[in-house]
């Protein structure tokens, strides 16, 4: 039977792990002679979890991969924000106990209008506080879930807010394990209980409405109506806005989900195709945000890993590219035209097009790589779907329903006008004999 200390970790972890859904999940422990990371199973979480040695440094991955492997390229689904706050460093919080930094925490997320965490861990010296989602969001969403964590990072950075610990493939410090750097145990500092006496959980959507500063239906509204036609380009005289850099980031990793599914729709990439391919997809990664600069090498292992398991990429063919990430963190620009863009690679979709040789049937199965032909056909489908919804008929509809085409008269044994003049009765629910309704006719006509 578990232990207490075993039973309060495996509840902590399953507050945002089900062990009944299919990935993977990473544990990082150390030793003696350095640190060791291992993915499992989510369904063997439970007795991993009991297997471990508590008195060891150890962390728990926040998110759920595809693979065995913590990269943000494999993510499958996350089921919470957070944050990991170096109180310690705060002079004004320094040597307080977890229970003073505990109601610190949810003084200041109330004074900044933060909705108070599900969750606050001690971390050993500092907390770790989260919100729990009250479901999954999937690795489409992933551009959304970062917007709102360095939104959320920033409104705590006076609290010691760790701004490096914010990505999804990050990993935090496990409930019940020993910090080695103070001795101290991490364990839960404060529960927020929701009305079934359970941890509270958010919807995303209020999460995002809270924390970015546009409502997440307006960002999705108006990307729709920009994301085909400006494609990452910033408009002719005007600034780029939060709106502007979310939607780039968004439509920056549907490319590179884009350039994933063309490899399966083609049953993989050919050899002399491979950099091209990891190259892109690299750089949609680091535009989008999703990584950065330090850790691009790693994400390149494991699209490389993807592309081909046994494929030797060379390394030295994206030197360019990890330079252009430094300069596009530092918030360079580069001038072409006249205009400045970023200065990461914002290609125009028919470049892309022409560079994989992307056939009509394939941009079909795709989101964002479409020629303008196939945006005003999907623009156009949307249209007709959105008059559907409203009631409209199409025209062959129409017409088949008309009374030219289905003649109604004929079935009373009556000429079209007077069946007009009598009213348009429908003979499936005439209880009157055609020669009443015809003399009506004729009595209407009369007069």
């Amino acid at each position: 039977m578990a232990s207490a200390v075993e039973q309060l970790s495996l509840f902590e972890a399953e507050q945002y792990h089900d062990i009944n859904r299919h990935g993977f999940f990473s544990l990082l422990v150390g030793s003696p002679t350095g640190k060791r990371q291992d993915s499992y199973r989510l369904s063997q979480m439970p007795v991993v979890l009991s297997m471990l040695d508590h008195s060891r440094d150890t962390w728990l991955s926040q998110a759920e991969f595809i693979r065995p492997n913590r990269r943000v390229v494999n993510l499958a689904r996350i089921g919470l924000l957070f944050a990991d706050l170096d109180t310690y460093r705060v002079p004004a919080l320094s040597g307080r106990s977890p229970d003073q930094l505990a109601a610190s925490v949810l003084y200041h997320c109330a004074d900044e209008g933060v909705p108070a965490p599900s969750l606050l861990v001690f971390s050993g010296r500092g907390i770790q506080a989260k919100w729990f989602l009250d479901r999954p969001l999937p690795r489409q969403a992933l551009p959304r879930w970062n917007a709102c964590q360095r939104h959320l990072v920033d409104r705590l950075a006076a609290l010691g807010a760790d701004p490096a610990a914010k990505d999804a493939s990050r990993v935090l410090r496990l409930v019940d394990t020993v910090n080695s750097k103070s001795g101290e145990v991490c364990r839960v500092a404060h529960v927020e209980n929701g009305p079934d006496g359970q941890p509270v959980r958010y919807s995303f959507d209020y999460l995002a409405e809270m924390l970015l500063p546009v409502a997440r239906w307006d960002i999705e509204t108006q990307r729709q109506e920009r994301i085909e036609r400006r494609q990452l380009q910033l408009v002719p005289g005007g600034r780029s806005s939060n709106l502007r850099g979310f939607s780039g980031r968004q439509l920056a990793w549907d490319r590179l989900e884009d350039l994933r599914r063309l490899a399966e729709l083609r049953g993989g990439v050919i050899e002399g195709e491979r950099m091209l391919h990891l190259f892109w997809r690299l750089n949609f990664l680091l535009l989008s945000g999703a990584t950065n600069s330090a850790q691009m090498y790693h994400e390149a292992a494991a699209l490389a890993r993807e592309l081909d398991s046994s494929w030797n990429y060379r390394s030295k063919e994206l030197m360019t590219l990890y330079a252009r990430a430094k300069q596009y963190e530092a918030g360079e620009k580069v001038e072409f035209g006249g205009r400045q863009f970023a200065p990461l690679y914002t290609p125009r979709n028919d470049t892309l097009i022409n560079l994989f040789q992307i056939t009509d049937n394939e941009q079909r199965a795709l989101r964002t790589l479409i020629s303008q032909d196939m945006a005003k056909e999907r623009d156009k489908e949307r249209h007709t779907a959105r008059r559907r919804a409203a009631g409209a008929v199409d025209r062959a509809t129409y017409e088949a329903n008309s009374a030219s085409r289905q003649k109604p008269w004929e079935a009373l044994g009556m000429s079209r006008r007077s069946w007009y003049r009598a009213g348009k009765p429908d003979p499936s629910e005439n209880g009157t004999s055609p020669s009443v309704l015809q003399a009506a006719a004729g009595q209407q006509e009369s007069r």
